[in-house]
């Protein structure tokens, strides 16, 4: 669906950037007062079309899956994605339609962020969800329909169904509460929690309405936030766990509430024993203890007293535990964490397995048993899934969009603001920032695939060593030639107390075969110790040597790299980077870098001033002041002519005519002003400002100005419904089916989301982002063991119609069986091979072509005069056969016993070294000379002496010299039987 054609509601609607999937544009403008210098009194604010390309950050909804485990369900904002287990692709997307997305709560700071998942116990076909705009929701995933909504108006945080309670369900959801304050730097929002038990049959008078109420809520108990809630598999308990308690209660006596055990640490994950009556719990310490404690003793109460269980406990994370789960012989634990290592527990001995480097922290653990091979489904917290073979213990494969940071996700934000983003022509792609800050990711939209990932910074991802975060490497900074051969990127490592800086500016190049990024130089430190502040291509280079690349840094230095051929002893050519030229302006710091569209001007922002100097003799052109703006912080050309320069400070933007050396105009905002983007071919700018939100209720926002050079007027206002920390255009032919003379940009949000947002952005849709009904041809079989033994190709579907003689004779008939579907069928092995009378006819009649009725009778008349072949009569018999009667040949037991103890000899008393043994009695005839026995049991004494064969089966004659004999001793005496391969003679009659 074209992003232009859905609109909702504009700006600050929600607290999260909506899923991928979800164009959103606005049908509503706003009117909103103008103040400033040039601008209208009252101007019409639109939305600016826009679509996030990422999924939302890793969801606290565990993946679920089907009951087959062809699919499995993640959690993905507000809709639920359905993936296919064989292939990893989306096939269809659950999204509550808008009529039930009301807020019930009657609060608008609720989000409709689904955070539970289940399947219905009584349907496998139904997937029952839980989210925070207090909706109990029940899909049917196959037709991909809302069957119902339940409304409890109040966020869910957990939900638990069992079979042993029909139509009903157990949610952790958050209860009213009057005070705010918090404790240890913990929201009180979530702090409290009631576990209900909830029908999902509705009132008699809400039964037809699209959002329902339920008849029956019956309250269990108050928790503080839970980590997890839990049914047992017999379904006798109810287990939650919040900060350091368990609270468990039985089902049969829901009044009597919860037992409350204590935890010496802060609980973080929970999961049941498949078989037996205990369950297991993480903390934030990395502890695993084992739950013993359901028992008869658990309704024995004490008021004001809080127990404790007995316990065993399992310890190797040095940090909290994410997840855990059971497998389904119940012999094993998988625990994981941000060590990013699973962890598998052998229970009865204690002992324990790892699977290092899964790619980034554990968040959910998942387990799949189909076709009978089991599986492990890992969610990161980058967003991507992983599954590990549990034979093996090795990743198979993975699943992801775009990579998340993670490290901003836990709330570890790095000191600097600078974010790599890129666009490269020539593979239509997006260089994005990875789910580690020192990789980069290639994103292809047009197909919404990540393709790769580039580690730019070598780095061993290994998890905290305490408290203190690591900084690792971090790429800054990345840019691109015009032609897309080359990319520069910048990436550094802070100095911390045991480690000094780094800085690099490396230098990559484009392999066209490869479609990958090799790296050609490293250049260390190329502004000293200090940062790097802006970096620029020199666009249009007609030639190698015209490629310039210039960088300013914090130490005052503007340098420029060239390219540099050497040959190498082998007559090739090496090409490398070399510095060119060093240059400062005064002692001012250069904040910003930019190149004429011709490349003729090299363009510096330097304190108050902008430098202009010549590309090809670093001759200081004009130096462009303006006391409007006493600070500059960007500057760039627009348009494709190279006539005017913007130049942008924290709150100013001017533009230069630089053929009249005059300011055009000046234009001052009251917020913060972002760098601004100019039009790739037009001479138009937008300026992107920051609005803070007024209300504590209400979302940040930005605001966007297109301006034209005629005047500081903008000629259209936009928002935006989110905060950007880079901002980069598409080129109008790039991969985005837009209108070349509007606007196409990518950025990248302070939720680290990627967007793509301008004037009627269409990017093309996601296979299965929609919501579509699952077939079962859309499931692949799963790869066995038996697929590696036989072959993808024995599993064919080799089920084919015998054709019909009568109809073949007077149709064409067009048979499938051509090419490689004849190879792939006979390749399969015999004994899975089908009934040989099923393949004959369909198989021959593909390749034979019908004969007619006259080709019929013509062949009748000439067989009649052919003479007829007959079997040739044997020279050591006198008896002629009679044509057409077959001499079947009996093998007595003799001769049977005879093989029987050949091959007895052969394979277990002749070894190859040995010479061969005397050949036993066969028939009753012994050869004394070594020969074997004819098969018919007749002596012949040979005319010649014994001569010993050669084993390729070449006789030598006593002079060296090799031949064939053209008949041996055998064939001289063969048995009246028909010889195969050889041509019958005429029957005399």
């Amino acid at each position: 669906m074209p992003a232009s054609d859905a609109h909702i509601t504009p700006v600050k609607a929600s607290l999260d950037i909506p899923t991928s999937g979800t164009p959103q544009a606005t049908a509503n403008p706003r009117k909103r007062r103008k103040k400033g210098k040039g601008v209208e009194s009252e101007d019409a604010e639109e939305t600016w079309s826009w679509k996030s390309l990422t999924d939302s950050s890793a969801s606290r909804a565990p993946p679920t899956f089907t009951k087959d485990g062809s699919y499995f369900f993640s959690a993905s904002g507000s809709s639920v994605k359905i993936h296919s287990v064989a292939t990893g692709e989306v096939v269809s997307t659950l999204t509550p339609p808008p009529t039930s997305v009301s807020d019930a709560a009657g609060s608008s700071s609720h989000s409709d962020v689904v955070t539970a998942a289940t399947l219905n116990p009584h349907n496998p076909f139904q997937l029952i969800t839980g989210s925070l705009d207090g909706y109990v929701r029940v899909w049917d995933f196959l037709d991909a329909s809302l069957l119902q909504t339940v409304s409890i108006a109040q966020p869910i945080f957990h939900l638990a169904a069992h079979e042993k309670f029909r139509e009903h369900v157990f949610v952790a959801a958050a209860r009213p509460t009057k005070k705010k304050t918090s404790k240890a730097n913990v929201a009180t929002g979530e702090d409290n929690v009631a576990v209900l038990r909830v029908s999902l049959k509705p009132t008699a008078a809400t039964a037809g309405s699209p959002v329902q109420t339920s008849s029956e809520i019956v309250g269990v108990g108050k928790t503080r936030s839970t980590t997890g809630l839990a049914i047992s598999p017999s379904g006798a308990w109810l287990v939650a766990t919040a900060g350091h308690k368990a609270y468990v209660c039985q089902t049969s006596d829901l009044k009597a509430g919860f037992t409350k055990f204590v935890s010496p640490e802060r609980l973080t994950c929970l999961a049941f024993h498949p078989s037996e009556e205990y369950f297991a719990t993480g903390d934030a310490t990395g502890c695993i203890r084992l739950w013993y404690c359901l028992n008869e003793s658990v309704a024995v109460k004490t008021p004001g007293v809080e127990k404790t269980a007995q316990t065993t406990t399992l310890h190797w994370h040095a940090h909290a535990v994410s997840s855990l789960v059971f497998t389904p012989n119940g012999a094993y634990l998988l625990s994981g964490g941000e060590e990013a290592v699973l962890v598998i527990w052998q229970l009865h001995t204690g002992k324990k397995e790892f699977v290092p480097r899964v790619g980034s922290p554990i968040v959910h653990i998942a387990l799949v048993n189909s076709g009978g091979e089991e599986e492990y489904l890992l969610g990161l917290a980058d967003a991507s899934f992983v599954f590990i073979r549990a034979s093996t213990l090795k990743i198979s494969r993975s699943i992801a969009r775009i990579k998340l940071d993670p490290a901003i996700s836990h709330d570890r934000p790095s000191t600097s603001t600078a974010v790599p983003l890129a666009v490269h022509s020539l593979s239509s792609t997006l260089i994005l920032p990875s789910s580690h800050p020192s990789s980069l990711q290639t994103y292809a939209p047009s197909t919404s695939r990540l393709l790769s990932e580039l580690e730019v910074s070598p780095y061993n991802r290994v998890s905290r060593r305490d408290e203190k975060p690591l900084q690792p490497a971090r790429v800054e900074r990345v840019v691109l030639s015009d032609s897309g051969e080359w990319m520069a990127t910048i990436d550094i490592r802070e100095a911390d107390e045991s480690f000094r800086a780094e800085i690099y500016l490396k230098i990559w190049q484009w392999d066209r075969k490869a479609g990958f990024w090799i790296l050609n130089t490293r250049i260390d430190r190329p502004h000293g110790l200090t940062k790097i502040t802006g970096i620029a291509f020199r666009p249009r280079a007609r030639t190698q040597d015209d490629l310039l690349l210039a960088t300013t840094g914090e130490d005052g230095h503007i340098r420029t790299w060239r390219i540099r051929s050497v040959k190498t002893k082998s007559d090739g050519v090496e090409e490398f980077w070399v510095a060119r030229s060093t240059l400062r302006f005064r002692d001012e710091t250069p904040s910003d870098v930019s190149w004429a569209p011709d490349g003729s001007l090299l363009a510096v922002a330097v304190g108050s001033h902008v430098a202009l100097y010549d590309s090809d003799t670093n001759a200081l052109c004009q130096v462009l002041t303006s006391p409007e703006c006493a600070v500059v912080s960007s500057v760039q050309f627009m348009g494709s002519s190279g006539r005017y320069l913007v130049v942008s400070g924290p709150r100013d933007v001017l533009l230069w005519n630089l053929v009249l050396q005059s300011l055009r105009w000046h234009y001052h905002s009251k917020s913060a002003i972002e760098r601004p983007v100019s039009h790739p071919d037009e001479e138009r700018v937008a300026v992107l400002e920051r609005i803070q939100p007024s209300t504590t209720a209400e979302s940040p926002w930005t605001k966007v100005l297109i301006f034209h050079p005629i005047d500081a007027t903008p000629v259209a206002v936009r928002t935006l419904p989110f905060h950007l920390r880079t901002v980069v255009p598409v080129p109008s032919s790039g991969f985005f089916p837009t209108d070349p003379t509007g606007f196409t940009l990518v950025g990248v949000t302070e939720k680290w989301s990627v967007v793509v947002f301008g004037d009627d952005v269409d990017v093309p849709e996601e296979e299965g982002a929609s919501a579509q009904g699952i077939t079962r041809d859309a499931a692949l079989g799963k790869r066995t063991l038996f697929h590696d033994i036989f072959g993808a190709s024995a599993f064919a579907d080799l089920t084919v119609a015998p054709s019909s003689s009568a109809s073949a004779s007077n149709t064409s008939i067009t048979q499938p069986w051509k090419g490689r579907d004849v190879a792939e069928v006979f390749s399969a092995p015999s004994h899975l091979m089908p009934p040989l009378e099923t393949l004959f006819d369909a198989v021959m009649d593909g390749f034979l072509a019908a004969r007619t009725e006259e080709e019929d009778e013509q062949e009748e008349q000439d067989g009649e005069q052919d003479e007829m072949d007959v079997d040739e009569v044997p020279e050591a018999s006198g008896q002629p056969l009679k044509s057409g009667v077959p001499l079947d040949r009996v093998v007595d037991r003799q001769e049977m016993n005879g093989f029987v103890e050949l091959f007895m000899h052969c394979a277990i008393k002749a070894p190859p070294s040995r010479p061969p043994p005397a050949f036993p009695q066969v028939n009753g005839i012994h050869k004394p000379n070594g020969l074997p026995p004819h098969v018919n049991g007749v002596r012949t004494t040979p005319s010649t002496p014994a001569i010993a064969s050669k084993p390729n089966g070449i006789t030598p004659t006593p002079n060296g010299h090799a031949y064939t004999p053209s008949r041996t001793p055998a064939q001289s005496d063969s048995s009246p039987a028909v010889k195969v391969g050889k041509k019958r003679k005429k029957s005399l009659g």
